[in-house]
């Protein structure tokens, strides 16, 4: 319903506005066309005024000729006689524009006098030429002949001629200036009589249209101002105009969303106290096994430095102990480097050990890899700890899928990885149990397997096994390096180390490396 309302309103300022507009565009083509004939009015007689002064400078440069002889002002005859013609030219393209755009009454005569004018400038100059031409030394019928030219045809005929076709001229610049003012005069006062029509039909229908939007908006401002507040059960009537109710609608819609909303918010809110108690306590954890890994550091450097210290505390006693002695047999020197030599080794594989570690830390570990059976390599390694260990049943199963599995590999660094492997499963498995060493073909990798049927590996540590800090309380050999070392080596391969174990029945440890290695 206030559509209607807008729409009429529009509607009618619409029309006031094109009855306007059109008024004065019509007034501005009218004023631009009356000008255009003004100017050319005022050309036209500029134009004549000009004719005159040309005209009557040329006859008395023709006078002059009489007098002072045929060739004295020839050439600037001749140019006046151009300018002349020029201006005549001139002055019918503007009479004849001039009658096409006023009509023959306004114009009348303006093309026909001009004809004459130029016809009698013609006969003026002929008889002056001839006049010229007829000279015998008999002044007095020459006077009397260049008299009668110059009194009746100058004088008399062209001066009225000029002066007539001036006045006529001025005439008509008189007409269209009379006419640009009665335009200008209805122009104005038919803007008055628009302005004084519109302005109070637009002011009262402002008031009108004031008045019946006041009321719905003054009601929807409460209601919204009352949603603002917090007042999300605040609901505003449905009964205001047509072009409201959706506004209406919307706006109780809000408040009912913003209801749900609120109530989302809290729970949310609560979810996020929840969720930040938990962060809390993970980060809690975190913090704790940090506190760990750093007092498996610590614990790291105690027992590097013990390791130190032991092998070059025995070098110095045993050097110490040597020299004290004033005359000591080749056999109590030969004994004092052989233990020197096993301490210096000693020294020499754990810090080679924790070069190899640092050099992996930094991706620096160089492998010396050649294409090798792995199968053949790990019976090798088997035979060989079967030998030192006579009391134990070592199984090597290959799958048939990889009995002639090849693949570049350092022969040493793995040897390594194996003997670690092998060692752990010797050091924490009971003497008589056996020890299986499996290859076999998965997908792309081959996977050697280690098992054995010890104690196994407790939850909370075997998530940290692979760490170098890690030495298990119950074993107090070795700075628990090995399995560090292992997994540096096998992903320097590009490979993988896995390791699954149940408390009381052994820990499995898998070796995955890649069909193509690249060292």
């Amino acid at each position: 319903m206030y559509k209607r309302k807008i729409y009429l309103f529009g509607i009618t300022s619409g029309l006031i506005m094109m009855i306007a507009l059109c008024f004065t565009a019509v007034s501005s083509y009218l004023t631009q066309i009356n000008l255009e004939q003004s100017n050319t009015a005022q050309t036209l007689l500029a134009e004549h005024q000009k004719l005159s002064s040309i005209s009557y400078r040329m006859f008395k440069q023709l006078t002059d000729e009489l007098i002072f002889g045929e060739s004295a002002n020839q050439a600037i005859i001749r140019n006046k006689q151009a300018l002349i013609g020029q201006s005549l030219e001139k002055i019918r393209r503007l009479e004849l524009q001039q009658r096409q755009a006023l009509g023959n009454k306004l114009t009348a005569g303006s093309v026909e006098d001009t004809d004459e004018l130029a016809a009698l400038i013609n006969a003026i100059i002929t008889e002056f030429k001839a006049i010229t031409a007829i000279y015998n030394n008999t002044p007095l019928d020459q006077q009397n002949r260049l008299r009668t030219l110059l009194e009746v045809k100058i004088d008399n005929e062209f001066r009225e001629a000029i002066n007539a076709a001036v006045v006529r001229q001025g005439n008509v610049v008189a007409a269209l200036n009379a006419k640009i003012e009665t335009l200008n005069t209805a122009i104005v006062w038919f803007a008055v009589g628009i302005a004084l029509f519109a302005t109070p039909c637009i002011i009262l229908a402002c008031y009108w249209l004031f008045n019946q939007l006041y009321q719905p908006l003054t009601i929807i401002n409460n209601g919204t101002n009352a949603i603002a507040a917090g007042d999300y059960q605040q609901r505003l009537p449905e009964t205001l105009d047509t072009e409201f109710s959706q506004l209406v609608k919307s706006l109780n819609l809000l408040a009912t969303k913003l209801a749900d909303h609120e109530m989302k918010a809290e729970q949310s809110r609560r979810q996020l106290e929840f969720e930040v108690e938990q962060r809390t306590r993970e980060i809690s954890q975190v913090n704790e096994q940090l506190t760990k890994v750093d007092s498996r550091r610590r614990q790291f450097l105690a027992d590097v430095s013990h390791e130190l210290r032991t092998p070059l505390t025995i070098i110095r006693g045993e050097a110490q102990v040597t020299l004290r002695q004033s005359a000591a047999s080749e056999q109590v020197y030969r004994e004092t480097l052989d233990s020197i030599l096993v301490q210096a080794i000693n020294l020499s594989e754990l810090v080679d050990d924790l070069l190899l570690l640092a050099r992996a830390e930094l991706s620096q570990l160089k492998l010396d890899t050649a294409r090798q059976a792995l199968g053949d390599f790990l019976h090798g390694q088997v035979s060989q700890w079967q030998r030192l260990h006579k009391d134990r049943d070592f199984t090597l199963e290959i799958d048939n899928h990889a009995k002639t599995l090849q693949l570049s590999f350092d022969h040493q660094r793995l040897k390594q990885v194996v003997a670690i492997l092998l060692d752990n499963a010797c050091k924490y498995s009971a003497p008589q149990t056996p020890v299986i060493v499996s290859l076999k073909k998965i997908n792309n990798r081959a996977c050697i397997d280690i098992k054995d049927f010890g104690e196994g590996i407790s939850p909370s540590d075997i998530n940290h096994i692979f760490e170098r800090f890690v030495r298990f309380k119950h074993k107090s050999e070795g700075l628990g390096l090995g399995l560090a070392i292992a997994k540096a080596i096998v992903e320097a391969h590009g490979g993988e180390i896995r390791v699954s174990s149940t408390p009381g029945e052994g820990a499995l440890f898998q070796v995955y490396l890649p069909m193509d290695v690249v060292s």
